[in-house]
This record gives C-alpha cells, sequence and structure tokens, in this order.
C-alpha cells in the first residue's frame, strides 16, 4: 500500500505527518510513504533526515500576505497543480491524507480529481484557509477537538485527536514517577511569539519565594533568548536550566509536575498525552485566534489554566503557579482531565480509517 503525505511548513502541521508515516511504514513491510511539501518549509531540512522520500511542488499562501503576494500565489496554483498530477503518476497512491500548510492544497486537489482516496488532518480548534476548502471534496476529517465539527460539513468528521511521534509517545508511557523531590516546572518558549512567555517567567520567578526550596524550573528559550533569560534567573539567583531547545522532550514531560506554554495543537497534543497539569498562554497573534480557542478546549475539560497575554504580567503567572502547588489535589484532577481528553492511538486509528478507505476504493 502506499500513502501520499501531503503539506508542512511548520512543525504544528509536519509531525503529525511523520507520526502517521511512521504507524503506516511499520504496519506492514512493503508499505511506502512519500511526503510532498515546498523547498521552504520544514519538511524540506526534516523528511529527508528522518529517511522518507520527499517531492516537491511551487506554492505559496495566499492570506495574510498583501496584494501582490496574493496575486503571485494564485498564479502559481495551475503549475502547482500540474506538478502534484505528475508525482500522482509517478507514486500512484492508495490514500493521500493532507496535513495542512500550502502544499497540501494543490496535491489534495489533484489526488481526488485523480480519485484517489482523500483526507485531511485539522490540529486546531479553527481551521485554516486550506482545511476549509479541502473539506467540500475530501472523503475524511480528522480533528482533534470536538468544537471543530462547526467549521466542517457533517458526516465526514471523525475525533480522532493529533498523531504524536512514535518514540515521543513510547517514552510518555513510561512511568511518570518523579525522583527528584522538587515541583518540577517545565516552561515551554521557543516558538513564535514566546518572547512575551520567556520575560513573564522570569518576572515571575522572582515572585515564587514560598515554593523556593521545592522548585526546580526547566526552560527551553528558543535560541534568541537563551543567553538573556538565563541571566535573568542569574541576577534573581533563582537556579534554573535554560536550554535554547530540549533534545529529550519526553524526559522533559515525564518530570514536570506542571507545563506553562503556548496553545499551539501539536504541544497540547504531547501535555495531554503526558497527562500534565498545564497553564495555557495562547500567542494572542494566531491566525483567527486559534490557539485562544484551542486552550478554552483544554480549560473547559478542566484540564489547564488560560492566561491572556494582554493581561499577564509576572505576578498573576506567579500566583497561578503558587496556586497550582499548593493543590496538589487540583493538579491531579488536572491531570486526570488531560489524560482523558488526550488520544494516545490517534495515528494508530488515523490510518486505520485510512486503510479502510485503501479497502473501499473502487
Amino acid at each position: 500500500m502506499r500513502l501520499l503525505i501531503a503539506g508542512g511548513g511548520t512543525g504544528g502541521h509536519l509531525y503529525p505527518g511523520v507520526a502517521l508515516a511512521e504507524e503506516f511504514t511499520t504496519r506492514r513491510k512493503g508499505n511506502e510513504v512519500l511526503f510532498v511539501g515546498t523547498r521552504r518549509g520544514l519538511e524540506a531540512r526534516v523528511v529527508p533526515d528522518l529517511g522518507f522520500p520527499i517531492e516537491y511542488i511551487e506554492v505559496r499562501g495566499l492570506k495574510g500576505t498583501g496584494l501582490i503576494n496574493r496575486i503571485r500565489g494564485v498564479a502559481r496554483l495551475p503549475w502547482a497543480l500540474i506538478q502534484s498530477i505528475g508525482i500522482l503518476r509517478k507514486f500512484r497512491p492508495d490514500v493521500a491524507v493532507g496535513v495542512g500548510g500550502y502544499a497540501s492544497g494543490p496535491m489534495i486537489l489533484a489526488a481526488w480529481l485523480s480519485r484517489t482516496p482523500t483526507a485531511i488532518l485539522e490540529q486546531n480548534t479553527v481551521p485554516g484557509v486550506t482545511n476549509r476548502i479541502l473539506a467540500r471534496i475530501v472523503r475524511s476529517i480528522y480533528v482533534m477537538f470536538d468544537g471543530s465539527r462547526a467549521y466542517f460539513p457533517p458526516g465526514k468528521v471523525q475525533v480522532l485527536g493529533n498523531p504524536i511521534r512514535r518514540q515521543l509517545l513510547e517514552n510518555f508511557l513510561r512511568s511518570t514517577e518523579q525522583t527528584n523531590g522538587k515541583f518540577n516546572i517545565l516552561i515551554l518558549g521557543g516558538s513564535q511569539g514566546a518572547h512575551a512567555v520567556n520575560l513573564r517567567m522570569v518576572e515571575a520567578a522572582a515572585q515564587l519565594g514560598e515554593a523556593e526550596d521545592d522548585l526546580r524550573i526547566v526552560h527551553q528559550t528558543g535560541a534568541k533568548d537563551e543567553t538573556q533569560i538565563r541571566q535573568g534567573y542569574g541576577e534573581l539567583g533563582v537556579e534554573a536550566e535554560v536550554h535554547a531547545f530540549i533534545n529529550n522532550m519526553s524526559e522533559a514531560y515525564r518530570r514536570a509536575d506542571l507545563v506553562v506554554c503556548r496553545a499551539g495543537a501539536t504541544t497540547l497534543a504531547e501535555v495531554m498525552v503526558a497527562k500534565k497539569a498545564s497553564i495555557l498562554i495562547p500567542f494572542p497573534f494566531a491566525t483567527d485566534n486559534h490557539q485562544e480557542l484551542n486552550a478554552r478546549e483544554m480549560v473547559d475539560a478542566g484540564a489547564a489554566i488560560m492566561l491572556v497575554e494582554r493581561e499577564l504580567d509576572g505576578q498573576k503567572l506567579a500566583a497561578a503557579i503558587l496556586d497550582l502547588y499548593r493543590s496538589p489535589d487540583r493538579r491531579q484532577t488536572m491531570e486526570q482531565a488531560a489524560g482523558r481528553t488526550g488520544r494516545p492511538e490517534a495515528a494508530r486509528e488515523i490510518i486505520d480509517a485510512c486503510v479502510m478507505m485503501m479497502e473501499r476504493r473502487p
């Protein structure tokens, strides 16, 4: 069987596709996967390193890019569609799945025109423009949040979760017993717009004196903020592990009692599967405010606290952290809610659904 995975651009789109590819290729000997993306996207660097083949098409985004760039983007679409048809004729997939991003549009349209079974993944509560358009033609739509149903045609949507890479998933499912006797806070900055989160956490650290002897901070800052944030903690006399990026994320999650992070879909999927209480600070400039809507789904499930960035300062963040530090029962309740919301079998269930489409194909 052959699976085509189209899209990428960002990790939030790409890594769920990688999780599907891992599940599909390890399920049965001889299964083949082909990624389709753009040379500017993250997929151009990541996919070859993971050992999966990839083809590229020339396509650009159409939303929020200015009139001239939108015109150029529209002008490129016919050529992108022709390229996509050529890829289909060469690879001959049994099913094509769009994971979001520029490349998924022309590729999934071409697959639909060739009568290949098609599906899309939507990781956020509010779908992007590409997925809203593709929803009209694909057979199946796999979503992470139940709230996404309102944006798609009824009868096509299945709430199966957001696929997580096999290595992370296996480590998440290990014992979560703590070994250092500390209250462990994991701060995940370093992605788009996380500078404010980094600064607010340093401000909050100055006001966590009550928990000082029990506190352990692990802070992922991103490369740009690493030096500044490390100096900030040092000036306060606060011990903190500061990293530009954390390579072993599963171990970082395993040790954490509390996660402070943005509300991107991939991060939330990891937090839920890792069964962690969280304080979410949505990126305020995310398209269609989707991060705040993602966070509200978590809050409504009882799995998280949301703090809106425009109202946030170090004092409010410190107060939220201390409240959970003093309330282990509440943290446990949030962890249980996160676990109920998480879908560790998302990759397997989505591939099961794709295989059913393959088998039903005339």
